[in-house]
């Protein structure tokens, strides 16, 4: 029964199974017919819409060619006969061309937009003029509606179109003229006559469509993209592609809006954007249109920009709007106004001051120190955070030229005219006090004094400190708004600073009024202030320190500029007192800064104010210490005691350290710095060296090294290394003193030997061994590492080549066109009988000296010859000097001082002083009368040379100890002898005796003196007559011979 059940329910299953599967294949078959039949549907419903298509496109396009040839019969039919054109025919053609408007259409568009012009100069004709539709009842709306079209669509041509091709340019023109002519109803002859009562309706019209073209975008798409490109390209060149016509259509019609919104704010936001930050606008306006700028002075623009922008928030959006390169532009532009407006830049200077510093301060906030993945190079600003548009790059010539129009007398006199107007009171001339005899007193200048006191029939008296003005009055306030302005400007247009400073340099009487006024600020005079202001934090202290910096910043340009005729005989700008007034301020300025712990935590503006400060200071302290106009002790501070500094330098305080880095002139050098100069820490090189000679014989000379063995030694080395023949080192012309030659390269090693060099007079001078080795300064200078802010090479050109210097400068005081002589930025130099031609600058040979660019010329000329020609040899020597003498102890003296530590004292040697300090052995005594004779001989019979040679004979040097013979270890000494020195076994009771008595055991009158320099010896044989003793000691010290002497 089981069986049978299970039977019967597979059976079922089965049956159930068939049937299922017959019914799915069922309905797929009904699925996929009712798919073909929709498909079948699709495609004929397809077709008949590609039939629809292609017959609604070729009618169309037989319409379109239809149409087209409808208009070109039209304008053919207007070409060909005298058939002047109603305006209704013209209307009618104009909306078919219209409708049917495409990219091949151009050509039609150019003749419909003629066509309309040339209907609107027809005479007494008023059913042609086009215009006169606007007038009909029925056609007004439809007339509007089709010249808005047109003018918009002459809008987009405009953005295509490439003023430099002839052919755009006469489009530009066209379609310029289009805007022109129906955006304002002054061409219009239908208002002349009987229409004048029309004008206003009409006048509302053009407003109507002006609304309509900045509704679409005038200002925001239309000026963007084409005044901004199409200005650029047509005016960034010296001969702008665009001509006169074409410029004054841009300029009138991009204005039309602004006039005729009454000088919105909203307007003059889209002005100053679109139009007045196109570069060098301004400067082509009033080259080629200057109908143009009678506009803008009739319209007062200057005025409403300068104001509009003095609202902070408004001037901020302009430069978010415009970005650095183009507020730049702005920037410019509004500056060129300024020059060319003076009168409302008299009005207005302390909005156009806020206004410039502004910017200036938005662009300062993306200028860089220093190349990085995300900045760019500026021509202007140098390395720039944000992006810049390279294209405007071949404007900046044109933009820089307007900029410097801030630095151009016409605007320095308006800004700075409270400064100016102050009258310095005069006294009659009173003649300068007689200079030092010096290089660059002996140049062939006829009558120097007469000159300088020729220029003026009297001179002012001597600026100091009076104190009494309020530094809150207005005219402080503003007088120091302008030194912030150009401050600012220093500090963003990085890459011409120069010219800046030049300009504001050029007038002989700012800078010494601007010092009279400084003088003034205060109730104590100028210092004191100032010195209040640095723990001030307020606005008021930071526009007043930015007057000092700016004071400093400018007066170092000029001390650099100047040569000494200048300075020292016409002194031009300043007196000789001054600048011994604002030294004085300066060096108590920055020592307070140091030694009151500002500096150590100095940051920003704080620091820039130290370096400005301090690099003024230095220019003067470097030129007093070349030729002298400072009183004795001018530079030290008397209330800075050596003792205590450094005591703070052994403990390291910080304020110690920086007073060494900076101004160790305050420091008095007579006692402790030379001193301490000898206790720089020990290294290999500074140990002890022991020295052996060997003769012309090959046989060793005798003597003990104690040193003065060594001192022989390291003194004949650097006699031979300095010796010219060499071709190490070369003599300046005149002066005879060394610097590196610049044709050493002829050793294969040059660069080794200079700086083995380098390291012996390193050691020399740290073992205090004084050489016999006269550098040129400009090469010292180098060597001590001055700063190029504070070493200015044509003042030092004359320690090198004074007739090079003479004939530099007299291109300087060239009265002709320096372009005349020839001259370009190069120089040629006589290599080895070849002339090799090195330039200044890249490109420089092909660059001819001008009379813009001849004070460049004469220090890249003055660089080339102290430092480039040199510049590998001066560093190898500087390498190995510095790995002996740390360059933070050189800080601490000037350059003629370190000659001073090399070559000793220039002085006659002190008989009485090396007298005092002698010491007596064998029996001799200050009164015996050998020792008598020998003081006798040495005065009065020796020349001073000899005396040197005697000098050197005992102590292997031929100068003096700096500080006198007390220093000399060990003293001097003079000991008699009976035998020769390989005999000598020292003093004994008997030689004493022998020696005091003068008891002889044999005439020496063949023996000669001898000397132990390593113990500063003179060994003296007990001579019987004063002239065998003179004549002996004559032959003994001009023999090139240490110990061997007998």
């Amino acid at each position: 029964i089981s069986l049978d059940i299970h039977m019967t329910v597979w059976s079922e299953q089965k049956m159930f199974g068939a049937m299922q599967t017959s019914k799915s294949q069922f309905l797929d078959k009904a699925r996929l017919a009712r798919e073909e039949r929709k498909g079948v549907k699709e495609r004929e419903r397809a077709a008949t819409q590609i039939q629809a298509l292609v017959r609604r496109f070729l009618c169309r396009c037989r319409l379109h060619r239809d149409i087209r040839k409808e208009v070109d019969d039209f304008f053919i039919a207007s070409e060909a006969g005298p058939i002047k054109r109603n305006a209704l025919s013209i209307l009618k053609i104009a909306r078919k061309l219209l409708f049917i408007l495409g990219k091949d259409d151009k050509v039609r568009f150019e003749k419909l937009c003629r066509t309309i012009l040339s209907s609107m100069e027809v005479e007494n004709e008023p059913k042609v003029w086009y215009v006169s539709l606007a007038l009909s009842k029925d056609l007004t709306i439809a007339w509007i509606k089709q010249i808005k079209d047109v003018l918009w669509i002459s809008c987009e041509f405009l953005k295509t179109l490439k003023p430099d091709i002839l052919q755009d340019n006469k489009l530009v023109t066209l379609y310029l003229t289009m805007l022109v002519t129906f955006t304002d109803t002054t061409t219009w002859k239908i208002v002349r006559g009987k229409g004048e009562a029309m004008k206003p309706a009409l006048n509302r019209m053009c407003e109507n469509i002006m609304g309509h073209l900045n509704q679409k975008g005038f200002y925001s798409v239309l000026q963007v993209v084409v005044y901004c490109i199409l200005l650029t390209n047509g005016l960034v060149r010296s001969r702008p592609s665009l001509s006169k016509g074409t410029l004054t259509a841009i300029f009138t019609l991009s204005l039309r809006p602004v006039i005729a919104a009454h000088f919105s704010d909203n307007l003059l936001r889209s002005f100053l954007i679109h139009i007045m930050s196109v570069p060098a606008v301004v400067s082509h306006l009033n080259t080629l249109t200057p109908e143009c700028m009678v506009t803008i002075q009739s319209h007062d623009l200057m005025r409403k920009f300068i104001l509009f922008l003095s609202r902070e928030e408004q001037c901020l959006d302009i430069c978010v709007c415009l970005e650095g390169s183009h507020t730049l532009c702005l920037l410019g532009n509004l500056i060129q106004l300024g020059y060319l407006n003076v009168k409302v830049l008299e009005l207005e200077a302390c909005h156009f001051v806020k206004d410039l510093t502004d910017m200036l301060s938005y662009c300062q906030r993306y200028v860089s120190q220093k190349k990085s993945n995300l900045t760019h190079w500026h021509p202007v600003l140098g390395w720039f955070s944000q992006t810049v548009d390279y294209g405007l790059n071949e404007s900046m010539p044109l933009v820089t030229r307007q900029l410097q129009c801030l630095w151009g007398v016409p605007v320095i006199c308006t800004l700075f005219c409270d400064v100016l107007s102050k009258k310095l009171e005069i006294q009659e001339p009173t003649p300068p006090p007689p200079q030092p005899t010096t290089l660059q007193n002996n140049l062939p200048v006829k009558n120097l004094f007469k000159r300088a006191f020729q220029k003026s029939a009297s001179v002012r008296n001597i600026l100091k400190p009076i104190g009494g003005r309020r530094v809150d009055s207005a005219e402080v306030q503003k007088i120091c708004s302008v030194c912030v302005l150009y401050q600012t400007a220093l500090t963003t247009l990085t890459q011409i600073r120069l010219q800046i400073l030049t300009g504001l340099t050029y007038l002989d009487d700012l800078l010494p009024k601007l010092w009279a006024f400084i003088c003034e600020l205060g109730p104590q005079g100028g210092l004191k202030l100032f010195l209040e202001c640095l723990n001030n934090d307020t606005d008021e202290s930071k526009c007043l320190l930015a007057m000092l910096m700016l004071f400093c910043d400018c007066s170092r340009h000029l001390i650099t500029i100047l040569d000494d005729i200048e300075v020292y005989e016409e002194q031009i700008s300043f007196k000789m007192e001054e600048l011994i007034t604002i030294s004085s301020f300066l060096n108590t300025f920055v020592y307070k800064m140091i030694w009151d712990g500002i500096l150590e935590n100095a940051k920003g503006e704080r620091l820039d104010l130290f370096y400005s400060v301090h690099g003024w200071l230095m220019v003067l302290y470097e030129r007093d210490c070349r030729r002298r106009f400072s009183p004795d002790e001018h530079w030290l501070r008397k209330d800075l005691k050596p003792s205590l500094l450094f005591q703070e330098l052994e403990k390291g305080k910080k304020r110690a350290q920086l007073l060494l880095q900076y101004i160790p002139h305050v420091i008095p050098h007579k006692n402790d710095g030379y001193d301490q100069l000898r206790r720089l820490p020990v290294n290999s090189m500074k140990g002890v060296i022991r020295v052996k000679f060997v003769n012309d014989l090959g046989v060793d000379e005798a003597g003990i090294d104690q040193d003065g063995v060594f001192k022989e030694f390291l003194e004949e080395i650097i006699k031979k290394v300095f010796n010219p023949a060499l071709n190490l080192f070369k003599t300046t012309s005149g002066t005879e003193r060394l610097y590196p030659s610049p044709t050493s390269s002829i050793h294969e090693n040059h660069l080794q030997l200079f700086e083995f060099v380098g390291k012996m007079l390193g050691k020399a001078l740290y073992e205090g061994i004084v050489v016999d080795v006269p550098f040129a300064p400009f090469f010292l200078g180098q060597v001590l590492g001055h700063h190029h802010s504070t070493f200015s090479f044509i003042d030092e050109l004359p320690s090198l080549d004074a007739e090079f210097y003479k004939n530099l400068t007299s291109i300087k005081r060239y009265d002709g066109d320096v372009s005349d002589l020839g001259l370009t930025l190069s120089y040629d130099e006589d290599v080895m009988g070849q002339l090799v031609c090195h330039e200044l600058i890249p490109g420089g040979k092909t660059m001819a000296v001008t009379n813009e660019n001849k004070i460049s010329y004469i220090h890249l000329m003055a660089h080339f010859r102290m430092h480039t020609q040199i510049k590998e040899q001066t560093a190898a020597f500087i390498r190995g000097f510095r790995s002996i003498i740390s360059q933070d102890w050189l800080h601490m003296f000037s350059t003629p001082e370190v000659q001073r530590l090399i070559s000793g004292d220039n002085a006659e040697i002190d008989l009485d002083d090396l007298k005092k300090h002698t010491v007596y052995y064998g029996g001799f005594h200050s009164s015996h009368r050998v020792i008598i004779w020998l003081w006798d001989i040495l005065s009065s019979d020796f020349t001073p040379e000899e005396r040197a040679m005697f000098l050197k004979f005992v102590t292997s040097c031929s100068r003096p100890p700096l500080l006198g013979f007390a220093y000399l270890k060990p003293p001097f000494s003079i000991r008699c002898v009976e035998v020769s020195d390989d005999q000598d076994t020292g003093d004994t009771l008997g030689s004493v005796l022998r020696g005091f008595f003068t008891i002889r055991k044999k005439e020496p009158g063949g023996r000669l003196p001898t000397s132990s320099t390593c113990f500063n010896l003179l060994k003296l044989p007990n001579y019987s007559k004063k002239s065998i003793l003179r004549d002996k000691l004559r032959y003994a010290i001009s023999m090139n011979t240490g110990f061997e002497l007998s």
